[in-house]
């Protein structure tokens, strides 16, 4: 019976230590399968957004994954120039990357109404319900793909201007030296100002030297972020534009490489994320309005309905220019003027509420 017995416990004292060998092979297979990314975004660290979106988004997508995805986060400039950044997540330098919408207009013309044509929209539930409802997000989808690469946009929010003059009426954007992007770019020199494109890194720099009169990055928290308040004491509305000026993009491969059930989470992870950053950002850039004009000393200056006429007839001349460009410009800036010619405000308020 001893013998019986000690043969026995044997076997079981072998069956236990080969158990923990499996559990502990286990362990180290799924810490082995964690997938590595790697995503630069055109935001400096400074600001905000680098920390409310780019980093929020890594760690949502580690959690949701269960740490199955892991993504080393980099700011703007670190691996590749911010410009470059659709050429490298492209050629898979990067297997995904935030920038921004103005910077990819040759390679892709829908780039003009993404990233806004001037005097678009009165708020982002409006730009929303045209990315969301109307299909635009579809047409921005379709052409991306023809690149290798899918698309998704970070948030819909305004790009306003801070600056070391007043605009106190249309006729003050004459003269103005200001840096801008894009289509917004070719809209302020239209309206008589002097506007280039200078990255983010730069702008703080340009703005105390006298080099430019006044910047947009963003609204009241880019400006507020960039240190722009700093010497910029007036902060003009109506905004130029409602927008996905931030969007992410990824390389199809890097995506199809991943297991069908973590591309599922990523899809969501990022649906979700444009609907939660959305609605934050609206809530960010009222508080921060009343913070900078009481600690800092800034005029908002909200231009009257003429001026404000004056910059949307302006703005309609350069949407048909932008629609004579590309077919699928043409069919975007249709898509805008039927928005207008519509009263959608009760479908746009039934979006806004069910988000």
């Amino acid at each position: 019976m001893r013998g019986k017995s000690f043969i026995i416990g044997t076997l079981v004292l072998l069956l236990v230590c080969v158990g923990a060998l499996n559990i502990g092979a286990g362990k180290a297979d799924a810490a082995e399968k964690a997938i590595k990314w790697k995503m630069q975004t055109h935001w400096p660290a400074s600001s905000p957004s680098f920390a409310a979106s780019a980093q929020v988004l890594v760690k949502t997508l580690k959690e949701n994954t269960n740490g199955r995805l892991e993504i080393e986060l980099f700011p703007a400039d670190a691996l590749v120039p911010s410009k470059e950044l659709f050429n490298a997540v492209k050629r898979g330098m990067m297997e995904i990357v935030i920038t921004s919408s103005a910077y990819p207009r040759d390679q892709v013309p829908l780039m003009d109404v993404c990233s806004g044509l001037p005097m678009n929209f009165d708020s982002p539930w409006e730009a929303a319900y045209f990315h969301k409802e109307m299909g635009f997000d579809k047409m921005v989808s379709d052409a991306f793909a023809q690149h290798g690469l899918y698309y998704w946009p970070d948030k819909v929010y305004p790009t306003e201007l801070s600056l070391k003059k007043p605009v106190r009426k249309f006729e003050d954007f004459k003269g103005l030296k200001l840096r801008s992007s894009g289509i917004l770019q070719v809209y302020l020199t239209s309206l008589g100002a002097a506007a280039m494109m200078l990255p983010g890194s730069e702008i703080y720099a340009a703005l105390t030297s006298g080099v430019v009169d006044g910047a947009h990055w963003g609204a009241v928290q880019g400006s507020n972020s960039m240190g722009f308040y700093e010497v910029s004491k007036f902060h003009l509305r109506p905004a130029l534009n409602v927008a996905a000026t931030d969007i992410v993009l990824i390389n199809m491969k890097a995506m199809g490489a991943l297991p069908a059930d973590i591309q599922q989470i990523v899809r969501k992870t990022l649906e979700e994320h444009f609907w939660e950053r959305t609605k934050e950002y609206e809530i960010l850039e009222a508080n921060a309005m009343t913070k900078v004009q009481k600690e800092k000393g800034v005029e908002l200056i909200q231009l009257g309905q003429e001026d404000v006429k004056k910059m949307e007839a302006a703005a309609m001349a350069l949407w048909d220019d932008v629609a004579k460009r590309h077919p699928d410009n043409a069919k975007a800036v249709q898509m805008l003027k039927d928005f207008h010619a519509s009263d959608k405000s009760s479908e746009v308020k039934k979006l806004k509420d069910s988000h």
